[in-house]
């Protein structure tokens, strides 16, 4: 997998780039639009492919929150950091 802080873009077949906001398990991130941040997607990629799987706001919400508790609880203080500043661009 790749370092947390490393920008990721990938395509959307439908709504164009797509930037990685957090990992939130093992082969499966959080990505959002490029531009509008309004839209977000859990990105699967594994042996059968990559698929793309549409999220609420609130869903997209909370599980960037779950990932800040588990980068403090873990004391990853660079990666919280950076989250954190996503998370507030992103959420307030």
């Amino acid at each position: 997998m790749t370092p947390e802080n490393s920008e990721i873009y990938i395509n959307h077949p439908t709504w164009g780039l797509l930037y990685r906001i957090c990992v939130v398990d093992d082969n499966q991130d959080m990505f959002t639009t490029l531009y509008a941040q309004r839209l977000f997607f859990l990105v699967t990629n594994d042996v059968k492919g990559i698929k793309f799987q549409p999220i609420g706001r609130t869903e997209a919400r909370m599980m960037l929150e779950n990932r800040l508790r588990t980068l403090r609880r873990n004391g990853s203080s660079q990666e919280y950091d950076q989250l954190q500043s996503v998370f507030q661009r992103t959420f307030q």
